[in-house]
């Protein structure tokens, strides 16, 4: 154990080094100690132009996103093409319920983003730090208790979603090395929002690089190596972003010593606030309510796609794994749209937060452009990679016909996650969380109503139709400008 404390210090000061030489322009709090560098300048939230403040705070965390989605090919990958067909299936089956937990932390981590955003806009560094600490008491206590309940419920919850026989074994054992690791790997997630929260989108980045690298030989020593299946790729990921769950704690850490402990006419607090807790429940209730609802949704819809056999359900895994990648700088810049408002709330000006607003437009604009050339052109190849060579003809069929599809239609999620980022910042959660749900519920009545009249293509119909409802409910709730006046700090 003193071991591998005395590494892990030993990789903070180097990721640190880092940090302090290229990412200290990602804090709008950069005057923290009365320094403002060039660097600093560059990246600054409340002063800089607001496209290159987005640009340059949302690549980071495309990048990082990327490499959170490499956990999850990596595990496709490596099973499907070293374990089998039904192996990648039963990796699949489980995907659409950890989501659903996963969702729950990141629900909290809005919640805690929010309010330490909009302590930072306002200089109050002192209460900034009580809500982070806050936040993770709390969260670490409710991911426990997830993990409990999980481990005991995966295979009742299983057998309810009609997940085949033949991979309902092997998915239950995947879930259940899952939620052993599960307060590390919720922590994770709550600790990277906290990040963003603060202006800093590389520091995750990093660690994202990090346990991916890890995560990937893990897998590979202990499929190839020592001969595990699914129970291998699972111990490997909880393995991989716990390390990087641990880390991150001790990075925050230090990070928050830059900042001084209480600024001009704040009282020094303790470390745990009820109330704060309680201005973050408002915003993380209805966020985690949506997020996981829609994962519980999406577990509906994995239950229909269930129905049509384990091919169709290995090619759909395949498809939704790509799509989870196309869609990783949609969400990127609805992140930074979010903290780039609360920042700027907290600043008292919701002007600057239009000209972001728009700005983002063009970027959203731009990713889904180049998404659409690259599925295009490799649309065969990116579904065959995900599948041994020796997979049926249905479950290429299946990933390749709903890549071709749903190639046009990511604009509508970029535009989506901006207009949402807009609302979260602002805590103006409620209109946000209606409209998510009315997405789901497209998505769920289509694919239940007419897959027995399409097919399984039904299932994927239903995206875009969500995705442009989901928008208009939230853009038309932006124009009546009670996000503006909206401030959830005290």
């Amino acid at each position: 154990m003193q071991i591998f404390l005395a590494a892990c210090r030993r990789y903070v000061r180097m990721m640190e080094g880092a940090a302090n030489t290229a990412d200290t322009a990602s804090f709008s709090g950069s005057c923290l100690k009365g320094k403002e560098t060039d660097e600093v300048k560059k990246y600054d939230m409340l002063k800089d132009s607001p496209g290159k403040s987005l640009f340059f705070f949302a690549l980071p965390m495309i990048l990082g996103n990327l490499f959170q989605q490499f956990y999850n090919m990596a595990d496709s990958v490596i099973v499907g093409k070293c374990v089998g067909e039904d192996a990648l299936a039963a990796v699949g089956a489980s995907y659409s319920l950890t989501t659903v937990f996963i969702m729950i932390a990141i629900g909290g981590g809005i919640g805690a983003s929010v309010i330490t955003s909009q302590y930072l806009g306002a200089k109050e560094y002192g209460r900034m730090k009580v809500s982070v600490s806050t936040a993770l008491i709390s969260f670490l206590a409710v991911s426990v208790a997830l993990g409990v309940f999980g481990f005991a419920m995966c295979e009742r919850i299983l057998a309810a979603l009609n997940t085949p026989g033949n991979i309902l074994e092997d998915a239950v054992l995947y879930l259940r090395i899952y939620f052993v690791g599960l307060p590390f790997l919720f922590m994770y997630n709550v600790l990277s929002a906290v990040f963003n929260a603060l202006g800093d989108s590389r520091t995750p980045l990093y660690l994202l690089i990090f346990s991916s690298v890890l995560n990937v030989f893990l897998d590979l020593f202990m499929v190839l190596v020592l001969g595990m299946g699914v129970d291998g790729v699972a111990a490997a990921t909880v393995t991989a972003q716990g390390l990087s769950a641990v880390i991150s704690f001790l990075l925050l850490r230090r990070r928050l010593q830059e900042f001084p402990d209480v600024s001009e006419g704040e009282i020094q607090s303790s470390a745990y606030s009820p109330k704060m807790l309680g201005s973050m429940i408002k915003i993380a209730i209805p966020s985690m309510l949506q997020q996981s609802i829609v994962s519980v949704g999406m577990l509906l819809v994995q239950s229909v796609v269930n129905g049509f056999g384990s091919s169709v359900l290995a090619g759909y895994t395949s498809g939704m794994r790509i799509e989870s990648i196309c869609i990783v700088p949609m969400i990127a810049s609805g992140n930074a749209m979010s903290t780039f408002t609360a920042q700027n709330l907290g600043a008292g000006d919701p002007g600057r937060v239009k000209k972001g607003y728009r700005t983002a437009y063009g970027m959203v604009f731009g990713f889904a452009l180049v998404i659409v050339a690259v599925l295009s052109i490799f649309h065969g190849q990116i579904a065959a990679a995900f599948l041994e060579e020796g997979s049926s003809a249905e479950a290429f069929a299946t990933a390749d016909d709903y890549l071709r599809f749903i190639r046009f239609f990511f604009l509508f999620i970029g535009i989506k996650a901006i207009t949402d980022g807009v609302l979260k910042g602002a805590g103006d959660v409620v209109v946000f969380t209606v409209a998510n749900l009315i997405n789901l519920g497209i998505r769920v009545s289509v694919s239940f109503r007419f897959a027995q009249v399409w097919g399984v293509e039904a299932v994927w119909y239903a995206v875009p139709i969500g995705w442009s409802v989901n928008y208009v409910i939230s853009f038309l709730w932006m124009l009546t400008g009670r996000w503006s006046r909206k401030r959830v700090i005290g």
